[in-house]
Protein backbone atom coordinates (compact mmCIF):
# COMPACT_ATOMS: atom_id res chain seq x y z
CA UNK A 1 0.00 0.00 0.00
CA UNK A 2 1.44 3.34 -0.94
CA UNK A 3 1.95 5.94 1.76
CA UNK A 4 1.75 8.81 -0.45
CA UNK A 5 -2.12 9.91 0.02
CA UNK A 6 -2.46 8.44 3.85
CA UNK A 7 -2.05 11.09 6.89
CA UNK A 8 1.10 10.73 8.47
CA UNK A 9 1.19 9.85 12.13
CA UNK A 10 1.31 13.14 13.55
CA UNK A 11 -1.64 14.49 11.53
CA UNK A 12 -3.93 11.42 13.31
CA UNK A 13 -2.28 12.17 16.21
CA UNK A 14 -3.62 16.46 15.67
CA UNK A 15 -6.82 14.70 15.53
CA UNK A 16 -7.04 13.65 18.94
CA UNK A 17 -5.68 16.41 21.15
CA UNK A 18 -4.41 19.92 21.09
CA UNK A 19 -1.00 20.37 19.42
CA UNK A 20 0.96 19.86 23.14
CA UNK A 21 -0.47 16.60 23.88
CA UNK A 22 0.25 15.51 20.86
CA UNK A 23 3.63 15.94 21.12
CA UNK A 24 3.85 14.65 24.49
CA UNK A 25 2.10 11.62 23.06
CA UNK A 26 4.37 10.84 20.14
CA UNK A 27 7.32 10.96 22.12
CA UNK A 28 5.85 8.12 24.58
CA UNK A 29 4.75 5.95 21.35
CA UNK A 30 3.45 3.14 21.75
CA UNK A 31 0.99 4.41 23.72
CA UNK A 32 -0.45 6.95 21.22
CA UNK A 33 -3.37 8.86 22.95
CA UNK A 34 -5.43 8.65 19.53
CA UNK A 35 -8.99 9.49 19.20
CA UNK A 36 -11.71 6.86 18.02
CA UNK A 37 -11.92 8.76 14.87
CA UNK A 38 -8.31 9.43 14.00
CA UNK A 39 -7.49 5.37 15.11
CA UNK A 40 -10.08 4.55 12.86
CA UNK A 41 -8.95 6.41 9.80
CA UNK A 42 -5.67 4.55 10.41
CA UNK A 43 -7.78 1.00 10.44
CA UNK A 44 -9.03 2.31 7.22
CA UNK A 45 -6.32 2.97 5.62
CA UNK A 46 -4.31 0.03 6.70
CA UNK A 47 -1.46 2.39 7.84
CA UNK A 48 1.63 0.14 8.57
CA UNK A 49 2.97 2.93 10.56
CA UNK A 50 0.78 2.19 13.15
CA UNK A 51 1.56 -1.56 13.76
CA UNK A 52 2.21 -2.56 17.08
CA UNK A 53 1.55 1.18 18.06
CA UNK A 54 -2.49 0.44 17.32
CA UNK A 55 -4.47 -2.30 18.25
CA UNK A 56 -8.66 -2.65 17.38
CA UNK A 57 -11.03 -4.46 19.68
CA UNK A 58 -14.25 -5.76 17.30
CA UNK A 59 -17.11 -6.12 19.53
CA UNK A 60 -19.19 -8.18 17.74
CA UNK A 61 -16.66 -10.78 17.08
CA UNK A 62 -15.00 -10.41 20.51
CA UNK A 63 -11.62 -10.51 18.32
CA UNK A 64 -8.38 -8.09 18.20
CA UNK A 65 -6.24 -6.96 15.30
CA UNK A 66 -3.43 -4.74 14.17
CA UNK A 67 -4.80 -1.92 12.04
CA UNK A 68 -3.11 -3.50 8.84
CA UNK A 69 -5.60 -6.64 9.03
CA UNK A 70 -6.86 -7.57 5.38
CA UNK A 71 -10.17 -8.78 6.78
CA UNK A 72 -14.06 -6.57 5.29
CA UNK A 73 -13.14 -3.39 7.28
CA UNK A 74 -15.68 -3.41 10.50
CA UNK A 75 -18.34 -0.64 11.51
CA UNK A 76 -16.54 2.03 13.48
CA UNK A 77 -19.78 1.26 16.27
CA UNK A 78 -17.85 -1.69 16.74
CA UNK A 79 -14.23 -0.56 17.17
CA UNK A 80 -12.70 -0.46 20.36
CA UNK A 81 -9.36 0.78 20.19
CA UNK A 82 -5.70 0.21 22.64
CA UNK A 83 -2.31 1.12 22.54
CA UNK A 84 -0.91 -2.27 22.78
CA UNK A 85 -2.02 -6.29 22.78
CA UNK A 86 -2.02 -6.71 26.56
CA UNK A 87 -4.84 -4.20 27.29
CA UNK A 88 -7.02 -5.69 24.16
CA UNK A 89 -6.45 -8.94 25.90
CA UNK A 90 -7.41 -7.36 29.30
CA UNK A 91 -10.95 -6.05 27.97
CA UNK A 92 -11.55 -9.77 27.04
CA UNK A 93 -10.47 -9.44 23.33
CA UNK A 94 -8.79 -13.12 21.58
CA UNK A 95 -6.08 -12.30 19.05
CA UNK A 96 -7.02 -12.16 15.29
CA UNK A 97 -5.37 -15.68 13.64
CA UNK A 98 -5.66 -13.39 10.22
CA UNK A 99 -3.54 -11.00 11.31
CA UNK A 100 -1.98 -12.43 13.97
CA UNK A 101 -0.81 -9.97 16.61
CA UNK A 102 2.41 -11.88 18.00
CA UNK A 103 3.53 -10.69 15.13
CA UNK A 104 3.12 -6.93 15.18
CA UNK A 105 6.36 -4.99 16.11
CA UNK A 106 7.25 -4.40 20.00
CA UNK A 107 8.58 -1.59 21.53
CA UNK A 108 10.75 1.33 20.51
CA UNK A 109 13.49 1.46 23.18
CA UNK A 110 13.53 5.27 23.65
CA UNK A 111 14.65 7.58 25.96
CA UNK A 112 11.98 9.27 27.58
CA UNK A 113 10.00 10.26 31.18
CA UNK A 114 8.59 6.57 31.04
CA UNK A 115 12.15 5.24 30.42
CA UNK A 116 12.04 2.95 33.42
CA UNK A 117 8.20 1.85 32.13
CA UNK A 118 9.93 0.90 29.25
CA UNK A 119 13.21 -0.99 31.14
CA UNK A 120 10.38 -3.10 32.69
CA UNK A 121 8.58 -4.21 29.72
CA UNK A 122 11.67 -4.32 27.81
CA UNK A 123 13.20 -6.86 30.26
CA UNK A 124 9.75 -9.03 30.63
CA UNK A 125 9.40 -9.55 27.14
CA UNK A 126 13.57 -10.85 27.18
CA UNK A 127 12.74 -13.29 30.07
CA UNK A 128 9.25 -14.52 27.56
CA UNK A 129 11.51 -14.58 24.78
CA UNK A 130 14.26 -16.23 26.37
CA UNK A 131 11.66 -18.99 28.33
CA UNK A 132 13.33 -17.79 32.16
CA UNK A 133 11.81 -17.87 35.00
CA UNK A 134 10.34 -14.26 36.05
CA UNK A 135 9.13 -12.74 39.18
CA UNK A 136 7.85 -9.20 38.59
CA UNK A 137 9.58 -8.43 42.05
CA UNK A 138 13.12 -9.32 40.85
CA UNK A 139 12.21 -6.41 37.68
CA UNK A 140 11.78 -4.01 40.04
CA UNK A 141 14.98 -4.85 41.64
CA UNK A 142 16.78 -4.56 38.55
CA UNK A 143 15.38 -1.14 37.64
CA UNK A 144 16.45 0.12 41.40
CA UNK A 145 13.12 1.05 42.59
CA UNK A 146 10.50 -0.74 44.77
CA UNK A 147 7.56 -3.34 43.27
CA UNK A 148 5.03 -1.19 44.36
CA UNK A 149 6.64 1.91 42.52
CA UNK A 150 7.52 -0.44 39.88
CA UNK A 151 3.40 -1.55 39.11
CA UNK A 152 2.19 1.92 39.77
CA UNK A 153 4.29 3.54 36.84
CA UNK A 154 4.03 0.69 34.47
CA UNK A 155 -0.03 1.07 34.84
CA UNK A 156 0.43 4.55 34.39
CA UNK A 157 2.43 3.90 30.92
CA UNK A 158 1.13 0.81 29.20
CA UNK A 159 -2.40 1.27 30.82
CA UNK A 160 -2.44 -2.54 32.29
CA UNK A 161 -0.35 -3.82 35.31
CA UNK A 162 3.08 -5.47 34.77
CA UNK A 163 1.16 -8.94 35.24
CA UNK A 164 -1.31 -8.63 32.08
CA UNK A 165 1.76 -7.30 30.38
CA UNK A 166 3.69 -11.02 31.30
CA UNK A 167 0.48 -12.87 30.84
CA UNK A 168 0.06 -11.62 27.32
CA UNK A 169 3.54 -11.94 26.20
CA UNK A 170 3.78 -15.25 27.47
CA UNK A 171 0.02 -16.64 25.31
CA UNK A 172 1.41 -14.56 22.12
CA UNK A 173 4.55 -16.42 22.44
CA UNK A 174 2.51 -19.89 22.85
CA UNK A 175 0.51 -18.53 19.66
CA UNK A 176 3.54 -18.40 17.84
CA UNK A 177 5.28 -21.72 18.18
CA UNK A 178 1.61 -23.15 18.04
CA UNK A 179 1.31 -22.04 14.70
CA UNK A 180 5.19 -21.81 13.40
CA UNK A 181 6.57 -25.31 14.83
CA UNK A 182 6.07 -28.65 15.22
CA UNK A 183 6.99 -28.52 19.17
CA UNK A 184 5.33 -30.61 21.32
CA UNK A 185 2.42 -28.76 23.50
CA UNK A 186 4.61 -29.78 26.60
CA UNK A 187 7.69 -28.37 25.66
CA UNK A 188 5.64 -24.91 24.44
CA UNK A 189 4.19 -24.89 27.41
CA UNK A 190 7.70 -24.95 29.13
CA UNK A 191 9.21 -22.48 26.70
CA UNK A 192 6.24 -20.03 27.32
CA UNK A 193 6.98 -19.73 30.66
CA UNK A 194 4.32 -21.84 32.01
CA UNK A 195 4.75 -24.18 34.71
CA UNK A 196 2.62 -27.24 33.73
CA UNK A 197 0.59 -28.12 30.43
CA UNK A 198 -2.48 -27.81 32.71
CA UNK A 199 -1.67 -24.50 33.72
CA UNK A 200 -1.11 -23.65 30.14
CA UNK A 201 -4.29 -25.22 28.97
CA UNK A 202 -6.27 -23.57 31.58
CA UNK A 203 -5.01 -19.90 30.81
CA UNK A 204 -5.35 -20.50 26.81
CA UNK A 205 -8.62 -21.56 26.90
CA UNK A 206 -9.65 -18.80 29.49
CA UNK A 207 -7.88 -16.13 27.25
CA UNK A 208 -8.59 -17.11 23.61
CA UNK A 209 -11.37 -19.47 24.33
CA UNK A 210 -9.74 -22.10 21.81
CA UNK A 211 -7.76 -25.22 22.83
CA UNK A 212 -4.14 -24.99 21.91
CA UNK A 213 -4.81 -28.29 20.00
CA UNK A 214 -6.67 -26.22 17.62
CA UNK A 215 -3.93 -24.17 16.40
CA UNK A 216 -1.47 -27.04 16.58
CA UNK A 217 -0.34 -28.65 13.34
CA UNK A 218 -0.97 -32.17 13.65
CA UNK A 219 0.09 -35.77 12.05
CA UNK A 220 -1.87 -37.96 10.20
CA UNK A 221 -2.91 -39.85 14.13
CA UNK A 222 -3.44 -36.06 15.50
CA UNK A 223 -0.32 -35.87 17.68
CA UNK A 224 2.00 -33.49 17.37
CA UNK A 225 4.92 -34.33 15.95
CA UNK A 226 8.38 -33.80 16.00
CA UNK A 227 10.44 -30.58 13.96
CA UNK A 228 11.91 -31.88 10.88
CA UNK A 229 11.54 -28.87 8.59
CA UNK A 230 12.76 -25.72 8.84
CA UNK A 231 10.31 -23.01 10.68
CA UNK A 232 9.39 -19.87 8.89
CA UNK A 233 8.31 -16.72 10.76
CA UNK A 234 7.00 -13.18 9.30
CA UNK A 235 8.23 -10.78 11.13
CA UNK A 236 6.48 -6.96 10.38
CA UNK A 237 8.28 -3.42 10.81
CA UNK A 238 6.54 -0.15 10.86
CA UNK A 239 7.76 1.64 7.30
CA UNK A 240 9.45 3.82 6.08
CA UNK A 241 12.19 1.23 6.31
CA UNK A 242 15.59 1.73 4.31
CA UNK A 243 16.28 -1.97 3.39
CA UNK A 244 19.13 -0.96 1.31
CA UNK A 245 21.31 0.48 4.20
CA UNK A 246 20.37 -2.82 6.32
CA UNK A 247 21.72 -4.86 3.74
CA UNK A 248 24.27 -2.73 2.85
CA UNK A 249 25.66 -2.90 6.22
CA UNK A 250 25.03 -6.59 6.95
CA UNK A 251 26.92 -7.67 3.15
CA UNK A 252 29.87 -5.30 4.26
CA UNK A 253 30.88 -7.02 7.36
CA UNK A 254 30.73 -10.45 6.70
CA UNK A 255 31.98 -13.06 8.89
CA UNK A 256 33.57 -15.92 7.33
CA UNK A 257 32.13 -19.42 8.38
CA UNK A 258 29.29 -17.81 10.25
CA UNK A 259 27.08 -15.88 7.74
CA UNK A 260 27.25 -16.18 4.00
CA UNK A 261 24.69 -14.37 1.25
CA UNK A 262 23.30 -16.96 -0.83
CA UNK A 263 20.58 -16.94 -3.41
CA UNK A 264 19.47 -13.69 -2.35
CA UNK A 265 19.19 -14.13 1.48
CA UNK A 266 21.15 -13.73 4.72
CA UNK A 267 22.23 -16.45 6.76
CA UNK A 268 24.16 -17.13 9.73
CA UNK A 269 24.89 -19.53 12.22
CA UNK A 270 23.53 -19.66 16.07
CA UNK A 271 23.63 -21.54 19.27
CA UNK A 272 21.90 -20.80 22.32
CA UNK A 273 20.92 -21.90 25.63
CA UNK A 274 17.72 -21.90 26.09
CA UNK A 275 15.64 -23.54 29.61
CA UNK A 276 18.84 -25.19 30.10
CA UNK A 277 18.40 -26.87 26.38
CA UNK A 278 21.02 -26.25 23.79
CA UNK A 279 20.19 -25.60 20.34
CA UNK A 280 21.86 -24.56 17.80
CA UNK A 281 21.55 -24.64 13.48
CA UNK A 282 21.35 -21.75 10.42
CA UNK A 283 18.60 -18.89 10.22
CA UNK A 284 17.90 -17.49 7.22
CA UNK A 285 16.61 -13.76 6.00
CA UNK A 286 14.47 -12.29 2.99
CA UNK A 287 13.25 -8.78 3.20
CA UNK A 288 9.87 -8.21 1.50
CA UNK A 289 9.74 -4.99 1.54
CA UNK A 290 6.08 -4.67 -0.35
CA UNK A 291 4.44 -6.18 2.39
CA UNK A 292 6.49 -4.26 5.56
CA UNK A 293 8.42 -7.50 6.71
CA UNK A 294 11.31 -9.60 6.53
CA UNK A 295 10.69 -13.33 6.31
CA UNK A 296 12.62 -15.46 8.75
CA UNK A 297 13.69 -19.14 8.50
CA UNK A 298 15.25 -21.09 11.09
CA UNK A 299 16.18 -24.72 11.47
CA UNK A 300 15.00 -27.80 13.33
CA UNK A 301 17.52 -27.19 15.81
CA UNK A 302 16.95 -23.73 16.77
CA UNK A 303 13.33 -24.48 16.29
CA UNK A 304 12.68 -25.08 20.46
CA UNK A 305 14.06 -21.54 21.07
CA UNK A 306 11.85 -19.83 18.50
CA UNK A 307 10.83 -16.87 20.87
CA UNK A 308 14.40 -15.74 21.69
CA UNK A 309 15.51 -16.05 17.76
CA UNK A 310 12.65 -13.93 16.55
CA UNK A 311 13.90 -11.86 19.75
CA UNK A 312 17.75 -10.99 18.48
CA UNK A 313 16.37 -11.02 14.45
CA UNK A 314 14.08 -8.14 16.05
CA UNK A 315 17.17 -6.55 17.53
CA UNK A 316 19.58 -7.14 14.78
CA UNK A 317 17.45 -5.34 12.36
CA UNK A 318 15.65 -2.58 14.85
CA UNK A 319 12.36 -3.84 13.41
CA UNK A 320 10.46 -2.54 16.22
CA UNK A 321 11.74 1.35 15.80
CA UNK A 322 9.40 4.59 14.97
CA UNK A 323 10.59 6.20 12.11
CA UNK A 324 7.89 8.57 12.95
CA UNK A 325 9.54 10.28 16.09
CA UNK A 326 13.04 9.31 14.35
CA UNK A 327 12.81 11.20 11.35
CA UNK A 328 10.57 13.80 13.05
CA UNK A 329 13.03 14.52 15.27
CA UNK A 330 16.56 14.52 12.77
CA UNK A 331 15.28 15.56 9.34
CA UNK A 332 15.40 19.14 9.97
CA UNK A 333 18.44 19.58 12.48
CA UNK A 334 20.19 17.21 10.01
CA UNK A 335 19.53 18.83 7.10
CA UNK A 336 22.75 20.83 6.30
CA UNK A 337 24.25 17.37 5.61
CA UNK A 338 25.87 16.99 2.37
CA UNK A 339 24.04 13.85 1.40
CA UNK A 340 20.21 14.45 1.79
CA UNK A 341 18.27 12.80 4.81
CA UNK A 342 17.67 9.09 4.27
CA UNK A 343 14.40 8.27 5.94
CA UNK A 344 13.71 4.62 7.66
CA UNK A 345 17.26 4.34 8.74
CA UNK A 346 17.40 1.80 11.24
CA UNK A 347 20.22 0.89 13.80
CA UNK A 348 21.99 -2.06 12.94
CA UNK A 349 21.44 -4.08 16.45
CA UNK A 350 23.31 -7.90 16.47
CA UNK A 351 21.64 -11.76 16.80
CA UNK A 352 24.61 -12.56 19.82
CA UNK A 353 26.14 -9.44 21.85
CA UNK A 354 29.31 -12.01 23.34
CA UNK A 355 29.80 -11.98 19.19
CA UNK A 356 29.34 -8.54 18.15
CA UNK A 357 31.09 -7.20 20.66
CA UNK A 358 34.41 -9.34 19.93
CA UNK A 359 33.84 -8.03 16.93
CA UNK A 360 34.15 -4.55 17.81
CA UNK A 361 37.04 -4.80 19.95
CA UNK A 362 38.97 -6.41 17.15
CA UNK A 363 37.85 -3.36 15.07
CA UNK A 364 39.73 -1.13 17.12
CA UNK A 365 42.08 1.33 14.91
CA UNK A 366 41.48 -0.91 11.70
CA UNK A 367 39.13 -1.37 9.14
CA UNK A 368 36.02 -3.23 8.49
CA UNK A 369 37.72 -5.64 6.09
CA UNK A 370 40.35 -6.57 8.27
CA UNK A 371 38.49 -6.60 11.49
CA UNK A 372 36.07 -9.05 9.73
CA UNK A 373 39.79 -11.36 8.32
CA UNK A 374 40.39 -11.56 12.31
CA UNK A 375 37.29 -12.51 13.38
CA UNK A 376 36.98 -14.96 10.83
CA UNK A 377 40.05 -16.40 12.22
CA UNK A 378 39.01 -16.82 15.48
CA UNK A 379 35.96 -19.02 13.91
CA UNK A 380 37.68 -21.20 12.06
CA UNK A 381 40.64 -21.50 15.38
CA UNK A 382 38.23 -21.90 17.76
CA UNK A 383 34.78 -21.84 16.73
CA UNK A 384 32.43 -25.25 16.57
CA UNK A 385 32.35 -26.77 12.93
CA UNK A 386 28.48 -27.40 12.37
CA UNK A 387 27.37 -29.03 9.20
CA UNK A 388 24.97 -27.06 7.13
CA UNK A 389 23.40 -27.04 3.48
CA UNK A 390 24.00 -23.37 2.95
CA UNK A 391 27.54 -22.96 1.27
CA UNK A 392 30.38 -20.97 3.23
CA UNK A 393 28.25 -21.67 6.84
CA UNK A 394 30.56 -23.97 8.50
CA UNK A 395 31.00 -22.85 11.96
CA UNK A 396 29.74 -21.51 14.96
CA UNK A 397 30.92 -18.55 16.32
CA UNK A 398 33.23 -19.21 19.79
CA UNK A 399 32.04 -19.24 22.91
CA UNK A 400 32.84 -17.19 25.44
CA UNK A 401 34.64 -20.30 27.70
CA UNK A 402 36.19 -21.30 24.75
CA UNK A 403 38.17 -17.84 24.69
CA UNK A 404 38.67 -17.22 28.22
CA UNK A 405 39.84 -20.93 28.32
CA UNK A 406 42.33 -20.46 25.15
CA UNK A 407 45.97 -19.43 25.62
CA UNK A 408 46.86 -15.76 24.69
CA UNK A 409 49.69 -17.60 22.52
CA UNK A 410 47.11 -19.02 20.67
CA UNK A 411 45.11 -16.14 20.04
CA UNK A 412 48.20 -13.63 19.17
CA UNK A 413 48.81 -16.52 16.77
CA UNK A 414 46.38 -15.23 14.70
CA UNK A 415 47.59 -11.99 14.05
CA UNK A 416 45.76 -10.47 17.00
CA UNK A 417 47.83 -7.58 19.14
CA UNK A 418 48.87 -8.12 23.06
CA UNK A 419 46.48 -5.83 23.87
CA UNK A 420 43.01 -6.61 21.65
CA UNK A 421 43.87 -10.25 23.15
CA UNK A 422 44.12 -9.39 26.41
CA UNK A 423 40.97 -7.32 26.02
CA UNK A 424 38.86 -10.65 24.24
CA UNK A 425 39.80 -12.98 27.40
CA UNK A 426 38.74 -10.28 29.89
CA UNK A 427 35.87 -10.25 28.07
CA UNK A 428 35.29 -13.55 27.61
CA UNK A 429 35.97 -14.98 31.34
CA UNK A 430 33.47 -11.71 32.26
CA UNK A 431 30.54 -13.08 30.15
CA UNK A 432 31.50 -17.10 31.00
CA UNK A 433 30.94 -16.12 34.43
CA UNK A 434 27.61 -15.08 33.94
CA UNK A 435 28.65 -11.28 35.83
CA UNK A 436 28.23 -9.48 32.32
CA UNK A 437 25.17 -9.78 29.84
CA UNK A 438 24.96 -8.25 26.72
CA UNK A 439 21.48 -7.79 25.74
CA UNK A 440 18.91 -5.46 25.29
CA UNK A 441 17.38 -5.38 28.45
CA UNK A 442 20.58 -5.16 30.03
CA UNK A 443 20.83 -2.52 32.72
CA UNK A 444 22.95 0.39 30.24
CA UNK A 445 24.98 2.10 33.35
CA UNK A 446 26.17 -1.11 35.00
CA UNK A 447 27.13 -2.72 31.96
CA UNK A 448 29.21 0.17 30.32
CA UNK A 449 30.60 0.09 33.81
CA UNK A 450 32.15 -3.55 34.01
CA UNK A 451 33.28 -3.05 30.24
CA UNK A 452 35.12 0.30 30.92
CA UNK A 453 37.21 -1.79 33.98
CA UNK A 454 38.14 -4.22 31.18
CA UNK A 455 42.00 -3.82 29.71
CA UNK A 456 41.78 -2.53 26.46
CA UNK A 457 38.14 -0.84 26.39
CA UNK A 458 37.65 2.28 26.17
CA UNK A 459 34.83 4.88 25.31
CA UNK A 460 34.47 4.21 21.68
CA UNK A 461 34.18 0.50 22.35
CA UNK A 462 31.57 1.27 24.91
CA UNK A 463 29.33 3.15 22.46
CA UNK A 464 29.36 0.84 19.85
CA UNK A 465 28.15 -1.47 22.36
CA UNK A 466 25.60 0.91 23.58
CA UNK A 467 24.41 1.50 19.64
CA UNK A 468 24.25 -2.11 18.04
CA UNK A 469 24.10 -4.31 21.37
CA UNK A 470 22.01 -2.41 23.87
CA UNK A 471 19.89 -1.23 21.73
CA UNK A 472 20.34 2.38 23.25
CA UNK A 473 19.13 4.87 20.74
CA UNK A 474 20.98 7.63 22.16
CA UNK A 475 24.85 6.23 21.80
CA UNK A 476 27.67 8.47 20.09
CA UNK A 477 31.12 7.19 19.43
CA UNK A 478 32.06 10.89 18.88
CA UNK A 479 36.11 9.23 17.93
CA UNK A 480 35.04 6.90 15.62
CA UNK A 481 36.51 7.48 12.24
CA UNK A 482 33.28 7.37 10.02
CA UNK A 483 31.42 10.08 12.25
CA UNK A 484 34.38 12.56 12.05
CA UNK A 485 35.03 12.41 8.26
CA UNK A 486 31.42 12.63 7.82
CA UNK A 487 31.81 15.51 10.33
CA UNK A 488 34.49 17.20 8.13
CA UNK A 489 37.11 16.01 10.78
CA UNK A 490 35.24 18.02 13.67
CA UNK A 491 36.30 15.79 17.12
CA UNK A 492 34.82 15.76 20.45
CA UNK A 493 34.22 18.42 22.08
CA UNK A 494 33.00 20.00 19.11
CA UNK A 495 31.20 17.00 17.98
CA UNK A 496 30.16 16.35 21.26
CA UNK A 497 28.37 20.01 21.08
CA UNK A 498 27.05 19.42 17.60
CA UNK A 499 25.00 16.29 18.64
CA UNK A 500 23.39 17.58 21.47
CA UNK A 501 20.57 18.65 19.07
CA UNK A 502 20.06 15.18 17.88
CA UNK A 503 19.17 13.72 21.31
CA UNK A 504 17.98 11.54 22.08
CA UNK A 505 18.23 9.68 18.77
CA UNK A 506 22.25 10.55 18.32
CA UNK A 507 22.54 6.75 17.50
CA UNK A 508 20.03 7.28 14.25
CA UNK A 509 21.96 10.90 13.48
CA UNK A 510 24.99 8.24 13.73
CA UNK A 511 23.70 6.20 10.94
CA UNK A 512 22.48 9.21 8.82
CA UNK A 513 26.40 10.07 9.00
CA UNK A 514 27.63 6.74 8.06
CA UNK A 515 25.91 6.56 5.42
CA UNK A 516 26.43 10.20 4.24
CA UNK A 517 30.22 8.35 3.35
CA UNK A 518 31.05 6.91 -0.06
CA UNK A 519 31.39 3.40 -0.02
CA UNK A 520 34.46 3.40 -0.59
CA UNK A 521 35.52 5.92 2.44
CA UNK A 522 37.10 4.34 6.01
CA UNK A 523 34.55 3.71 8.61
CA UNK A 524 35.69 1.85 11.50
CA UNK A 525 32.24 1.09 12.90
Amino acid sequence: MSLRNTPSPDALVALAAPADAAAETAAAAPALALSDSAAYLALQTRDARFDGRLFVGVTSTRIYCRPICRVKLPKAANCRFFANAAGAEQAGFRPCLRCRPELAPGLSHADSSQALARAGAKWIEHAVAQGEELALPDVARRLGVTDRHFRRIFQAMHGVSPVDWLATRRLLLAKQLLTDTQLPVTEIAGASGFGSVRRFNAAFAERYRLAPSALRRQSADGSATLPSEPATVKLAWRPPYDVAAMKGFLAARPLPGVEALHEGRWHRTLALTHRGQHCEGWLALAFEPEKAQVRLTLSPGLAPALGAVVARVRHLLDLDADPSAVDGALAAVLAGMPQPYRSGLRVPGCIDGFETTVRIILGQQVTVAAACTLAGRLVQRFGQPLATPVPGLTHLFPTAQALAEATPEAIGTLGIVRTRVAALQALAREVASGELALHPAAPMADTLARLRALPGVGDWTCELVALRVLAWPDAFPATDAGVVKALQGARAPASLLLAEAWRPWRSYAVLQLWQSLSPSAPNLS
